[in-house]
């Protein structure tokens, strides 16, 4: 085996081994064994990724080999193989550092679980499958790991299993995850039977002569086979990156220990759709009826979610809701064919997500496991290293320069502005109207956990105290790329050919226009703080601090008189209740109607009650003729002797 091909294996079966031995072996190397072995497998991972990303950067590195192969059929054979590129490699440095954090943090959050070991094997375990689909050079891999990652956030959303909420959240994610899988599935399938392959190379390079091709779905109307393939993988990626309408599940994936929620939101699950797309660009360049569908969805998202985020009192609830409100600035970016944009928000948002996620875990850990931000206030005394790094996420959120979200969420909306792709008027004003409320809603978070009155009961002020260093240390670590990430990224990511022919971009992606207004970061961050989202973001951070810090009764006073529009938000749009009562219930009534009509009538009724009491009559009709009576049976020989030679008779 190769050096190089060393190196590569050892970044997913690092985090592998890892988790084997926490979950096999746990309970003989203990607690520390297990965070030893697992933060060990990570560590070794990103350092191994930094080690690769440096020979693609830097000695223009590249490989894409199959390293087993797994099925041959005929001509085709399913592999296991690494693609490695800028897209790859940007992608393994996020997943690892993120998950490094979150693991170091893990030990001092989850200190007092018994489910210690456990939890550090899935953690562990959620990185080898999101490094599996990143690395991969085929659908079959990438197929291997998005499912891998939702089985995963399956176990560890329902991770507290005694807790009927735990278990009805992850069920209930993996439920709404299999919807989406099944039109991905479908779209890899459509892949296969168009191009004969299922190689990342092979395929794209296919595609390009099925440019014109159509397909028939309804009689009568033809579709176009890329928009048909695009919008069926942009499905899955629906699902995986929580999309309106499959975004039901990740609200509720809070149910699960902070550190997941935070390795969730931040640098895996939901980040797997943006990356299947941009790795995808070949062939969402071939459709503008699904890049449409992509864009008008994520605007959709990005809106919508974002006003959810101002009526949370569940700090967790709060940044989930951020969550879902940047994926769907993300997926704007992809629906404008601005893929490294998207990426860079990716990458932007993982540090400054991770680290909001887990400072309200501190909070949390410093509060005896209280969520509810009515109950806290005046912690910034308390907890400062938490306050202060709190802060930085926050401004980073709200797209304050020079933290990391300005650029990435600025550049999203200057490429929607460019745009000429159907839907983009739509978009613009759902991201600019995002700004405003994202910068409101992040503030108000800030402002009620960490400023005013202290709202919390006497004995928990009494213990208030700053979260052990194994919590703040991640806290500060991922502090600093929220704070320099953007700065130092815009350049090379955007403006310069970074990724290389890792994404395609078409000739009207607005990000070849924006390439050519480039000059500098400098003027870039100038003329951001005199556009129209900056004066948003402040807006947005003023009108909070006035009615969270100076006027706190207005929150109240609008609540009572907004009362339709807040129980429509309470409700979260009523998605859930659609859900419950036309796919739930509905699938109780045809299960219920199944079982009456084709389990108790038709199966039990007729096939094996029905076939018993056929058997017990004819059983009754014979048992006459076997009455035990000599002249009985005389008479049915003479009887069968007239039969025979009244038969014969005839015949003769």
């Amino acid at each position: 085996m190769s050096a190089t091909k060393a190196l590569l294996l050892l970044i997913p079966l690092a985090p592998l081994f890892g988790a084997l031995l926490a979950g096999l072996f746990g309970r003989a190397i203990g607690r520390t064994g297990a965070h030893l072995a697992t933060i060990l497998g990570v560590a070794t991972a990103l350092g191994a990724a930094l080690v690769v990303a440096n020979m693609v950067f830097a000695q223009g590195f590249r490989y894409n080999e199959n390293l087993y192969t797994w099925l041959s059929i005929g001509t085709l054979q399913l592999n296991v193989g690494f693609l490695i590129d800028p897209l790859t490699a940007t992608m393994m440095v996020v997943v690892t550092f993120v998950s490094l954090m979150v693991h170091i943090y893990t030990i001092g959050y989850m200190h007092e679980d018994p489910g210690y070991q456990r939890f550090f094997s899935y953690i562990a375990l959620f990185t080898f499958a999101m490094l599996m689909l990143v690395m991969s050079n085929n659908f079959l891999q990438l197929f291997f790991g998005w499912e891998a990652v939702g089985l995963v956030s399956y176990l560890l959303i329902g991770f507290w299993f005694t807790r009927p909420t735990a278990v009805y959240a992850n069920m209930k994610a993996f439920l709404v995850n299999r919807v989406g899988d099944f039109g991905f599935l479908l779209g890899i399938g459509m892949v296969l039977a168009y191009t004969g392959s299922l190689d990342y190379t092979t395929v794209f390079g296919f595609a390009q002569g099925l440019g014109g091709s159509m397909v028939t779905l309804i009689p009568g109307h033809a579709w176009s086979l890329m928009t048909v393939i695009c919008i069926l993988l942009f499905i899955g990626a629906m699902g995986k990156s929580a999309q309106m309408p499959l975004h039901v599940w990740l609200p509720d994936s809070m149910e699960g220990p902070t550190p997941i929620s935070a390795l969730i939101h931040a640098a895996t699950m939901v980040t797997a759709g943006i990356f299947m797309v941009s790795r995808m660009s070949p062939l969402f360049e071939m459709s503008a009826t699904a890049r449409s569908v992509v864009l008008v969805i994520g605007a959709t998202t990005a809106l919508f979610m974002a006003f959810l985020g101002i009526i949370q009192y569940d700090i967790k609830r709060v940044v989930a809701y951020s969550t879902l409100s940047q994926l769907g600035y993300m997926t704007v970016a992809l629906g404008v064919s601005a893929y490294p944009v998207a990426i860079f928000h990716l990458a932007t948002h993982a540090f400054f997500k991770a680290l909001l996620f887990l400072g309200a875990g501190s909070v949390i850990h410093a509060m005896h496991h209280e969520q509810d931000m009515r109950h806290m206030g005046g912690l910034r005394k308390h907890l400062p290293i938490t306050y202060w790094t709190a802060v930085v996420g926050s401004l980073a959120l709200a797209g304050i320069p020079p933290f990391a979200g300005f650029y990435s969420k600025d550049l999203i909306i200057e490429a929607v502005q460019a745009s000429h792709a159907a839907g983009s008027e739509y978009a613009l004003f759902a991201v600019m109207a995002g700004v405003f409320i994202t910068a409101f809603y992040s503030f108000r978070m800030l402002f009620m956990t960490f400023h005013g009155d202290e709202r919390m009961d006497h004995h928990t002020r009494e213990h208030l105290h700053e979260s052990p260093w194994v919590i703040t240390l991640p806290l500060v670590l991922l502090a600093i790329p929220s704070l320099l990430s953007g700065l130092m990224g815009v350049q090379p990511l955007v403006f310069g050919d970074y990724f290389g022919s890792a994404i395609v971009l078409g000739p009207d992606s607005p990000v070849l226009e924006l390439r050519k207004e480039w000059e500098g970061v400098l003027h870039f961050t100038l003329h951001g703080m005199t556009a129209l989202p900056f004066f948003l973001a402040l807006s947005g951070i003023a009108l909070s601090a006035w009615m969270y810090l100076l006027r706190p009764d207005v929150p109240a006073a609008i609540k009572a008189r907004m009362g339709g529009i807040y129980t429509l938000l309470d409700n979260k749009y009523y998605f859930d209740r659609f859900n419950e009562v036309v796919f739930a219930g509905g699938a109780q009534v045809l299960g219920g109607g199944l079982f009456r009509i084709g389990d108790q009538t038709i199966i039990d009724g007729g096939l094996v009650n029905g076939s018993a009491a056929l058997v017990a009559r004819g059983a009754g009709l014979i048992r006459r003729l076997q009455t035990g009576f000599l002249y009985n049976y005389a008479f049915m020989m003479i009887f069968g002797v007239f039969a025979l030679l009244t038969i014969w008779l005839f015949k003769a």
